[in-house]
């Protein structure tokens, strides 16, 4: 059965204003709530740092909620340590009740790096750290004792406790690189997320995730897949949510009319969608995601 969720970007909002927009999904019938990990919003201006911490607005996720998943598209392992974050998502299981899921990328937002001076190596060195991290994760989030030793990260009979209420808390990888991000997801994650892409991408990718879980001797079935798509009834929607960067998005926007919407969303199911999460940001339109829950009889 396919989830719908819905992607909930930190910037240009609060606290109070998030756990109202998330009290409200949930009531509307959504199964998954998810938060992204940056320290300035998404337009990639210097001056635009408004966006509130992703731990901190994960755990309260948690604590407002009571029915959905729980969950982070992705935390960066640039400036997020495993070790430290595997305790982080497991008090947030703690206080979810066991509705935790965490997802980590190689990350991408070079202006937040260098503004707060953490490296920004290149993309195979931050592939690399992406490698290394899943690892020590699986291990901290999924066994008793964990051991490690990579050029990057190393845990020596590393024990995570208290542990997780959840044995296996899943772990997502997001991102759609199709020779070392969609491989790491194929050996070590439980669930593959990309963003912004239209149906036929997204089964291209998804057909490379299969290949790569054949290789790599894993069942392909063991891997969730999620798309995360724009919801935008009209151009005006569509310009208001995602300004200069509309055109990038819009390959990956439900847009039109009811009908249309729907079978957009046939369409990213039958090229593999487990799961499609509504991207959205402040100013929260949450007559958009009434309309939208109304149409699939989420509630």
């Amino acid at each position: 059965m396919t989830v719908f969720g819905v992607h909930v970007g930190l910037q240009h909002t609060t606290a109070d204003e998030l756990r109202g927009v998330w009290r409200r999904i949930e009531e509307l019938g959504f199964g998954w709530i998810s938060v992204w990990d940056h320290f300035y919003g998404a337009t990639g201006r210097s001056d635009d740092a408004a966006c509130l911490e992703a731990v901190a607005m994960h755990a309260a996720l948690a604590c407002t909620t009571s029915r959905v998943r729980c969950g982070s598209l992705v935390y960066s392992i640039g400036y997020r340590h495993p070790a430290v974050l595997a305790k982080a998502v497991t008090a947030i299981d703690q206080l979810s009740g066991g509705r935790a899921e965490m997802g980590l990328g190689s990350g991408w937002a070079k202006l937040e790096y260098d503004a707060y001076g953490f490296p920004f190596p290149d993309a195979k060195i931050r592939l690399d750290q992406l490698e290394e991290g899943v690892q020590c994760l699986r291990g901290l989030l999924h066994d008793e004792v964990t051991d490690f030793d990579g050029r990057y990260f190393r845990l020596t009979e590393a024990r995570n406790e208290p542990r997780p209420v959840q044995a296996k808390l899943p772990i997502w990888i997001g991102g759609g690189g199709e020779k070392r991000t969609l491989k790491i997801a194929a050996r070590f994650a439980d669930g593959w997320n990309v963003p912004f892409i239209d149906p036929d991408a997204f089964a291209h990718k998804n057909s490379v995730l299969d290949q790569h879980c054949a290789t790599a001797g894993r069942d392909p079935k063991q891997i969730r897949r999620a798309i995360n798509v724009g919801l935008a009834f009209s151009e005006e929607s569509l310009q208001q949510q995602f300004g200069a960067i509309s055109d990038f998005v819009r390959p990956g926007v439900l847009t039109g009319n009811d009908q249309q919407i729907v079978d957009a969303i046939g369409g990213y199911v039958e090229s593999g969608a487990d799961q499609v999460n509504i991207a959205l940001r402040a100013p929260f339109d949450l007559e958009a995601l009434e309309r939208f829950s109304e149409m699939l009889h989420l509630a």
